[in-house]
């Protein structure tokens, strides 16, 4: 029986593992749950899963939910606060830990987690995209499991051998896949006109806002490749982004010898769910198998560059100076919000990134409080922008 602390349970990520995790109940127990603001969905969590602890940043709403839990009778135990999202992700009698809490605020704990031997099954992205060095070496020195949930890079994980220390010398590159989003054809001459609602429907996955904002923008892709660059440790030339927009391919690994090995499957996040809580075996997710009868195609293209300027973002940041990968991330969480609140327009999201990252800025890498501190300052260069461009 495996005791699971899900960082973020009333995510996307941290819902669906829910859900995973209510079809093996009898190989899983719920240790802890934490969230930010969402009492009502936490409390109904609680009331289904009995977890020992429950985590909620915001204080009040932690007092909320502590009434209300107490009210119905719950023996769960309310803490609030970030540093209390270290203490569960941490804790001795945790085995597994799900890491998705999204943007830099999720690094914190899932390098607790990582530090204390924890079988990590990270879809915080962000946490390596801030940390790279730092958290690897911390996975390394904690001598614990570190598994990838978004489902390029699960797909990654599962198409390479089961050696590692063979990646480098047997793999000729990586490549993820990518659905374009929902602006994959339209033209970008009207992406100033582009609406955070219509920017928050993507065509094939069910996700927050912010991840799907980076979907329509790319950035998320951005992102991965700079995911998949520490997870992997391939360089910067040996990953690729294709387009393909069925979303059935996830990702793909090119071997010296050019054949290819690709992970298939329907766009559902509890298959790469199922696959990090159950590794190395599998269970059921509940998720529909793909039937290639109702497939009518599958497709690839290369990104266009007018349409998604922020994906080389990747590269010129992996090549930069140390923290310049921080730096855009810090920039892109502030100009998407600032998006999504109507303070600029769609297609300077990608004004605000570049900017920043061009910007005069330094700080140091080397630690967890270093990290965060140069987080700071790049939100507050990105936010800079964000005020000029208003």
């Amino acid at each position: 029986m495996k005791r699971i602390t899900v960082l973020g349970s009333t995510g996307s990520i941290g819902t669906n593992t829910l859900d995973v995790l209510g079809r093996h109940t009898d190989r899983f127990t719920v240790f802890a749950l934490t969230a930010a603001k969402q009492v009502d969905l936490l409390f109904k969590q609680c009331v289904a899963f009995k977890p020992q602890w429950a985590v909620m940043t915001d204080i009040a709403a932690a007092q909320e939910l502590k009434d209300r839990l107490q009210a119905a009778g719950l023996t769960t135990q309310v803490a609030s606060g970030a540093s209390a999202l270290v203490d569960v992700a941490q804790d001795e009698a945790v085995d597994v830990v799900m890491g998705a809490i999204v943007g830099a605020a999720g690094l914190p704990p899932c390098l607790a987690a990582a530090a204390a031997g924890k079988q990590l099954l990270l879809a915080n992205k962000e946490a390596l995209v801030v940390g790279g060095d730092l958290f690897m070496a911390t996975v390394q020195e904690g001598g614990g499991a570190l598994l990838p949930i978004d489902s390029e890079h699960s797909a990654i994980f599962q198409s390479l051998p089961d050696d590692r220390s063979s990646w480098a010398r047997r793999v000729d590159k990586i490549i993820l896949t990518a659905s374009g989003g929902p602006f994959r054809t339209r033209d970008p001459a009207t992406f100033q006109d582009i609406t955070p609602e219509q920017a928050v429907a993507h065509p094939n996955w069910v996700m927050g806002q912010k991840i799907s904002v980076d979907s329509a923008t790319m950035m998320n892709k951005a992102l991965e490749v700079i995911e998949a660059h520490y997870l992997f440790g391939l360089p910067p030339e040996r990953l690729e982004v294709v387009i393909h927009p069925q979303s059935i391919v996830h990702s793909m690994v090119q071997y010296h010898d050019t054949s290819i090995v690709a992970q298939l499957g329907t766009a559902d996040m509890r298959v790469p769910i199922a696959y990090g809580l159950s590794y190395p075996e599998r269970v059921t997710s509940g998720a529909t198998p793909l039937n290639f009868e109702t497939l009518s195609q599958l497709t690839f293209e290369r990104p266009d560059p007018a349409r998604f300027p922020g994906l080389q973002l990747a590269w010129a940041a992996l090549k930069g100076r140390p923290g310049s990968t921080a730096v855009l991330n810090a920039a892109n969480e502030i100009a998407v919000d600032a998006f999504l609140t109507g303070r600029i327009r769609f297609d300077q999201i990608h004004v605000v990134n570049a900017e920043t990252l061009g910007a005069n800025w330094s700080g140091q890498t080397d630690t967890l409080e270093a990290l965060l501190a140069l987080d700071v300052d790049a939100r507050q260069l990105a936010g800079a922008v964000v005020a000029r461009l208003s």
